[in-house]
């Protein structure tokens, strides 16, 4: 919780606040503003839940745009869950601290994880998430009750911290090879795609830097063990 009160909690909550000002502007009610944070905790998923709901979408279109905005934590909690597991653990903790998968926490607890002992890491990724969470919550509320009195450009703004933040983590651990290269290879790769297609160019820019980031990484360890294996 100390770690998470501080630099994450302030641009995530910072985020929020924009979030908050966006669903009075969209006609959205206080009530399904916070139940979207509270029971969607994906900035993205809930953007596009807003955007459509103030056009006039149908509910099958919103759930199905929010299903496939949130389809990447679905492979994010398959990473992460193998770091947080430990002999004795009743298995619903694992389906409790699920629902707090996010980018932030992600992020945070795949670098903090493997340094701790096995039984404080699930410990420790629900303090850290849910002290977010919490804190999402109230940030929405927030921006919901301070939407007449912040301009829409600093609105705008402030929804774009987090994702700007979440380079700068993940900048941090360009010290191991495959995450460098994913990386990298998405920063030059993205704006390409996107340009030749804006629907599915961010799609395609993680299904390409990802993969040849993974192919290229085992290809070098194969290379590097059979260079051991020479020498011996």
């Amino acid at each position: 919780m100390r770690a998470a009160f501080g630099v994450p909690m302030v641009v995530l909550g910072a985020s929020y606040v924009g979030f908050g000002s966006l669903c009075r502007e969209s006609g959205l009610t206080l009530a399904l503003g916070l139940a979207s944070t509270a029971t969607g905790w994906a900035l993205p998923g809930q953007i596009a839940l807003v955007e459509l709901y103030a056009v006039g979408a149908s509910l099958f279109v919103i759930a199905l745009a929010v299903a496939l905005t949130n389809a990447r934590l679905l492979p994010m909690t398959i990473v992460l869950m193998p770091l947080l597991r430990h002999p004795g653990t009743p298995r619903w903790r694992y389906y409790l601290v699920a629902h707090f998968v996010a980018v932030t926490g992600w992020a945070v607890a795949m670098q903090r994880c493997p340094e701790l002992p096995r039984e404080q890491r699930l410990p420790y990724f629900a303090g850290f998430a849910g002290m977010l969470w919490a804190a999402t919550i109230l940030c929405t509320g927030i921006g919901f009750f301070l939407a007449d009195r912040v301009p829409d450009t600093v609105t705008l703004g402030l929804v774009f911290l987090n994702p700007i933040y979440f380079m700068l983590v993940f900048a941090a651990d360009a010290r191991h090879r495959e995450r460098g290269l994913a990386l990298g290879l998405g920063a030059v790769s993205g704006p390409l795609l996107y340009l030749a297609s804006p629907d599915w160019g961010l799609l395609l820019t993680g299904l390409l830097a990802g993969s040849v980031a993974f192919l290229a990484d085992r290809l070098w360890a194969r290379r590097a063990a059979r260079r051991r294996e020479g020498g011996a």
